[in-house]
């Protein structure tokens, strides 16, 4: 109860601070009853091309009998040329099954301008992404006794980005996963990590197994005058320590009011073998200020 008390004040005091920026607060629910989870997330553009924020996160899952807290601290550089954003992580120890997990690490993302034609409004980006990881969990190797131990991962991403006419944008993204520590004959890990950390997987998905790569693409419909989207993006990746798995995601955001935006999701996946099929929902409220 300290642990998310402390990130509701942190998180939701800090606007109060600030000047200029946005408050985002998403919940995401599954339907198969395997887990929910709550975030907030403050940020602050306080320089012309600067911006500083703090999340946090409340997750519920069935796999771990004490909930799951942890903070963000994103920071970021933007210009018309380019962006990058740099986000440590750290996970609050849990000790659930009388066990000790903790996670921490940071991601980053370079979004580079490759074209930007306002007169007909065309704009294309590139994105490169890096992000580091280690975690305290338990380890199942080569059918050997369970360890306990640190273990360590990076992720890499490609992206491109196309918008055409202020009515359709476009994307495609593939991530790869390497493991400093080895993967060989790895069968199991049990950690609280969750690898939406490391890359986005285009799903609203907690995902605590170990990935060796994903690919997927959005197409998005644009109301630029109404500040409304329509959204389907398709994820497929495999893993180390489970099936491969399809994603699929439908969304719709939308403005409540001047400064009030909302979006709602809808999330199917299922691994190749249409097993283990699970229906995600995710509703985001972000107020501007």
């Amino acid at each position: 109860m300290k642990k998310l008390l402390l990130l509701l004040v942190t998180v939701g005091m800090f606007p109060f601070a600030v000047c200029a920026g946005e408050f985002t607060g998403m919940a995401e629910y599954d339907g198969s009853n395997e887990f929910n989870q709550v975030k907030a997330r403050a940020l602050w553009k306080f320089a012309l091309n600067w911006s500083v924020g703090v999340e946090g996160k409340w997750a519920d899952e069935d796999a771990f009998k004490d909930p799951i807290y942890e903070v963000k601290l994103p920071l970021a550089f933007e210009t018309d040329l380019l962006a990058l954003q740099v986000t440590p992580f750290y996970y609050f120890e849990n000790k659930s099954d009388k066990k000790e997990y903790n996670a921490f690490g940071v991601s980053s993302k370079l979004v580079i301008t490759l074209e930007d034609d306002a007169l007909n409004e065309l704009y294309s980006h590139a994105y490169i992404g890096a992000a580091f990881a280690r975690q305290q969990g338990t380890l199942w190797k080569g059918g050997e006794a369970p360890t306990d131990q640190y273990y360590s991962q990076a992720a890499y991403t490609l992206g491109l980005h196309k918008n055409f006419f202020r009515a359709f944008s476009f994307e495609v993204i593939g991530t790869a996963f390497q493991y400093p520590d080895g993967i060989s004959g790895v069968d199991a890990w049990r950690g609280i990590l969750d690898q939406q950390d490391l890359v986005a997987l285009q799903s609203y998905e907690i995902v605590h197994e170990l990935p060796k790569y994903t690919v997927g693409g959005r197409i998005t419909r644009l109301w630029a005058d109404r500040r409304a989207t329509i959204y389907l993006s398709y994820r497929f990746g495999e893993l180390y320590t489970a099936d491969p798995e399809h994603s699929v995601v439908l969304g719709n955001s939308f403005v409540l009011a001047e400064r009030l935006q909302f979006d709602l999701a809808y999330n199917h996946l299922r691994n190749v073998h249409n097993k283990n099929k699970r229906d995600i929902f995710h509703a985001q409220l972000k107020f501007m200020f």
